[in-house]
């Protein structure tokens, strides 16, 4: 049933396949004292789903086993790892002190993932259903779902979990999407992968917020992912230089992992590139109304931050970067209607006129 499984996943496209028990995840109470600590911020739906993130039966009772999916979001003449502890993408993370132009990070540069990988995870599990028989129950998730998907993901030897707190792939490095299928099918599991981190710590040296506070431990309130797409609400202003040119995620911890060099181009993904959402403008994003910014952004993972989100975002990333020629666009945003977009305009202006005093 595995070699069928397997076959069937990699016809539909996925990159790697691999099988694991649905058994709690080892990191099950590390989970719950990362909770404790709120370092999970505003994510409160994190604590809501505990019980089932930390008991797949809590999920699915009767299921047996976890079946794990990747599929690589590498692409072809990128940069696979940067040459030094800072991250050199030609994105550009670390941009010149003036630029129009912003740094998004490169999984968001697809049509949405959840909806590629679902569209595929759909016959899978009614293939797996159909395999099972009348009695196989199976549910599928791609990212959202109450699991801990990382730790699966190495028990079932996919890759390993680094210390930046991200699954590394030897076959795909860092640039790896998961998903999985929890199954009451009973299926033989997997070898694990080992942690092969040695004594790397570039993602550690190469955080902009040193939101990774020792290898493997992750504060989420620091890290430019959680500022720029999970919270809500203002960035703090001792945060914000630190966000530079990124108005959707970061990479950085991601682009200097030597693994990187082994990294090929996926066949998933590739198809589903949006090579425009390399390096938008971004006094053209200041300018988007609600409509503008809805069709710009159809389809992808940008859309989660809402207009007053990402325009929160280019503030601060104009704040960063930008030059005198964005100042009239600041001053119209920090005069419109919207609090959040205008206290982050307002701010980007101070910071834009004290560098050009």
């Amino acid at each position: 049933m595995k070699a069928a499984i397997r076959r069937r996943a990699l016809e539909l496209g996925f990159d790697d396949c691999r099988f694991t028990s649905a058994a709690a995840p080892a990191s099950a109470g590390q989970f719950q004292d990362w909770l404790g600590e709120k370092r999970h911020g505003e994510m409160a739906w994190l604590e809501r789903t505990a019980p089932k993130r930390i008991d797949p039966q809590n999920v699915l009772p009767g299921a047996t086993s976890i079946i794990c999916l990747a599929a690589s979001y590498a692409r072809s003449g990128e940069c696979r790892v940067a040459s030094d502890v800072k991250c050199t993408l030609a994105t550009s993370c670390h941009p010149s002190p003036v630029t129009r132009h912003t740094a998004i990070a490169r999984y968001a540069r697809f049509t949405d993932y959840h909806d590629v990988l679902g569209e595929r995870l759909k016959p899978l599990t009614a293939f797996v259903n159909q395999l099972g028989g009348p009695e196989t129950r199976s549910l599928w998730y791609v990212d959202t779902g109450p699991l801990l998907e990382r730790d699966f993901a190495q028990r079932a030897g996919l890759g390993f979990v680094g210390k930046h707190t991200n699954v590394i792939s030897r076959k795909f490095g860092n640039w790896v999407l998961l998903a999985e299928i929890i199954t009451t099918l009973e299926l033989e599991p997997d070898a694990p992968e080992q942690n092969r981190c040695g004594k790397c710590t570039r993602c550690l040296a190469a955080c902009p917020t040193n939101a990774i506070t020792a290898p493997f431990q992750l504060d989420a309130r620091k890290c430019i992912s959680y500022l720029t797409i999970e919270l809500k609400g203002a960035i703090p202003a001792d945060l914000r230089p630190a966000i530079g040119n990124r108005i959707f995620g970061c990479d950085d911890c991601l682009a200097v992992c030597p693994w990187n060099r082994f990294a090929h181009e996926g066949n998933l993904m590739k198809a589903c590139a949006r090579p425009e959402l390399a390096a938008p403008d971004l006094i053209e994003l200041l300018q988007l109304d609600e409509a503008g910014f809805k069709s710009r952004f159809a389809g992808t993972p940008i859309l989660r931050t809402k207009r007053r989100g990402l325009l929160r975002n280019v503030c601060v990333a104009l704040g960063n970067c930008g030059g005198p020629s964005a100042l009239p666009h600041l001053q119209r945003a920090a005069n419109g209607p919207e609090p959040l977009i205008a206290e982050h305009a307002g701010w980007a202006i101070e910071q834009i006129a004290a560098r050009n005093a």
